[in-house]
């Protein structure tokens, strides 16, 4: 899988909608639901990121020859 920049753009949207949303709901007072938001998103981008790492290593491992 060919990653570019939509991957990036992607991860910058998804901060500042997490950004937005965690600033309205601060004001609005559910602080609470505010931090979950950002956990929420957090764990998103985490598994966009994981995925991408995983998928160099795999290509890395290829190009060296050390799967089996």
């Amino acid at each position: 899988m060919i990653y570019d920049a939509n991957t990036i753009f992607q991860i910058a949207g998804i901060g500042i909608v997490v950004a937005m949303l965690h600033t309205v709901l601060k004001q609005m007072g559910k602080e609470d639901w505010a931090h979950w938001v950002t956990v929420i998103g957090f764990v998103v981008v985490l598994y966009m990121v994981a995925t991408i790492v995983d998928d160099l290593f795999q290509k890395i491992r290829s190009i060296f020859l050390f799967h089996q």
